[in-house]
């Protein structure tokens, strides 16, 4: 089918555009890169076959599948058990703890989706600073780095991986092996080890997380709910005028008034008969009152206060997920006290605790909020993909009867994928059913586990990536690129290649980098009359080398709110990081993947 100036005129706005999209954030990723995918349809770009021929690329299928195993060794306690190790290990020792938490995330990474290793990890890591007065914000930015570092030591530790090889057989490749850039990525762990331990973590500034904005006794008060009967002293009087205002051992979060939130200021407010009020307190509460200065001891009764509820409150911090339905919404918005049955105390947004009027801030990804209330409201919050819980591991069953089975389908899959590297897809597949029909997991566990986001990104963004190579747009990159630095030789083509890879995966989602890019470089390859093996190595490494921004890679978002970090504070410990490890490639990758003549 022949191709017109138009169609590559128009591919090339809609790349643009995409690229745009992503890093202003208009759209979700997948919106975005399925918005692209359709319009390259309406213009002829892609034939109806062809973009049906995109979803039986068995790349997604294969992140798909990693993310149910991911799931499984989740549900069956084995990725919480190393977890346990590590805080029978690390010791209280910040190196010692260093070390062991570098290691373990690392190892964990390459094998399962570094997303629920960090997200695990997080509580477990907060809890043991705490213990032993630890300042947390000094491990979790290494913490991510590890993962990501861990995700590159074989093909399925990371999804950028997956979507490169797969295009790369598709482009007449040989398959990559489940361990082939496992020498690299055993350097990449043990060069950022050593960089973390040798000072890089020293760079981390000390971040005040919300947690300690409150001390720990707050989890021993108890949220009470009182309402104001018809013949209360209170009835007309102004709060600040009331002894509820003046009892230090008292605090006043909410009024109901004829079943809906009073949206007056408390120092404005005067009370109404009938009014609902939910204050917490110590067990010492009531009798402050009655101590206050300027008050006569008398009966609960006479301040016109009927008791209806008091439970037991806790104080947790949550982050909220990407999945999240709060995102783009704000408290005030979501109407968050009667919809949930807990209480904002506080927000971190960007390096800042916001503990005053937060209520309007539109929630994003990655917001730690500080919750209070009945323990089982909490339960019911934090079992939704709502909210992901820093304060403890989530309480849900765990199945460790059925954990050698889990280990039993993993290792069939890591065998049979380092023997026969093309059946990869059907083995991650076979791995998935097997631990579903021994009830490993349910199905709608399974179901849930599966970021549908990310696969139908990564749908689009391959047929993207089919796009530019039909529409002769990727060779013309890639012979722009080869001609560029020709003189200098495939050494510096390497290096350049990574390097643009490494700065657009900080801006947009690395499997977007990866599926852009993949072509490219196999293009650019032929054009030098090299194998085109090591340029794709060079962009599964760079794609997920994403270490100097919070929004570049997933566990980096997760920890930038729970560590209470600045956006800068990834970029003084990261840029570094980045610099050191791009060397290393351009000088490793062509020793381990030879330059050799294309066939």
């Amino acid at each position: 089918m022949e191709v017109h100036l138009w169609q590559q005129i128009f591919t090339v706005a809609i790349v643009i555009l995409v690229f745009i999209t992503l890093v202003k954030e208009w759209v979700s990723p997948d919106l975005a890169a399925m918005g692209a995918f359709l319009s390259l349809i309406l213009i002829g770009a892609l034939t109806p076959s062809e973009a049906l021929d995109v979803f039986g690329s068995p790349a997604p299928v294969t992140v798909a599948a990693m993310f149910i195993m991911s799931a499984v060794l989740e549900r069956t306690g084995l990725i919480e058990l190393l977890a346990g190790r590590f805080e029978t290990i690390a010791g209280k020792s910040p190196l010692r703890v260093m070390i062991t938490l570098l290691i373990l995330v690392a190892f964990l990474s390459a094998f399962v989706n570094n997303t629920p290793v960090v997200v695990i990890f997080l509580p477990i890591v907060l809890a043991h600073c705490r213990k032993y007065d630890l300042t947390a914000s000094r491990f979790l930015i290494p913490m991510s780095y590890a993962a990501i570092v861990g995700g590159t030591c074989t093909i399925i530790g990371t999804s950028t991986n997956l979507i490169a090889s797969d295009i790369a057989m598709k482009y007449g490749l040989e398959p990559f092996g489940m361990f082939e850039v496992s020498k690299l990525g055993l350097l990449f762990v043990a060069a950022a080890i050593v960089y973390i331990i040798l000072g890089g973590w020293r760079l981390i500034p000390d971040r005040e997380t919300l947690s300690t904005l409150f001390d720990g006794e707050a989890s021993q008060e108890f949220l009470t709910q009182v309402y104001v009967n018809s013949s209360s002293p209170l009835v007309g009087k102004a709060f600040p005028e009331t002894p509820l205002a003046k009892n230090r051992g008292l605090r006043v979060i909410e009024i109901v008034r004829r079943g809906r939130p009073v949206p007056i200021p408390l120092d404005k407010l005067i009370f109404e008969a009938k009014d609902q009020i939910l204050m917490k307190t110590r067990a010492s509460g009531v009798v402050e009152l009655s101590e206050t200065s300027g008050l006569d001891l008398q009966p609960e009764s006479e301040l016109g206060l009927d008791l209806m509820q008091t439970e037991s409150a806790v104080l947790m911090e949550g982050i909220v997920g990407p999945e999240s339905r709060l995102v783009g919404k704000s408290l005030k918005e979501l109407n968050f006290r009667q919809r949930f049955g807990v209480v904002i105390i506080a927000v971190h947004r960007r390096g800042v605790n916001l503990r005053d009027r937060f209520e309007e801030v539109k929630l994003a990804f990655g917001d730690t909020l500080l919750v209070e209330g009945p323990v089982d409201r909490m339960g019911e919050l934090f079992a939704e993909k709502d909210f992901v819980n820093l304060t403890k591991p989530r309480g849900r069953s765990i199945r460790r009867r059925k954990a050698p089975i889990a280990i039993g389908a993993l290792l069939l899959f890591m065998i049979g994928g380092a023997l026969y590297p093309a059946y990869i897809p059907i083995l991650a597949m076979t791995a998935a059913v097997l631990t579903l029909v021994t009830r490993c997991i349910d199905p709608d566990e399974a179901y849930n586990a599966v970021e549908w986001k990310v696969i139908f990104m990564i749908f689009g963004m391959l047929g993207l990536g089919v796009a530019l190579e039909k529409t002769g747009l990727a060779r013309i990159a890639a012979q722009f690129v080869a001609s560029a630095f020709s003189d200098l030789g495939p050494y510096a083509v390497l290096a350049a290649l990574y390097l643009l890879a490494a700065i657009l995966t900080e801006l947009i989602s690395n499997n977007a980098v990866a599926a852009l890019l993949t072509p490219i470089a196999i293009g650019i390859a032929i054009s030098l009359d090299v194998d085109p093996r090591p340029f794709v190595i060079a962009v599964m490494f760079a794609s997920s080398a994403s270490f100097v921004t919070p929004i570049g890679y997933q566990t980096n978002t997760y920890v930038y709110g729970a560590g209470g970090y600045k956006f800068a504070d990834f970029s003084k410990i990261g840029l570094p990081l980045a610099i050191a490890l791009w060397v290393l490639a351009s000088f490793l990758i062509p020793v381990i993947w030879p330059f050799n003549p294309s066939l």
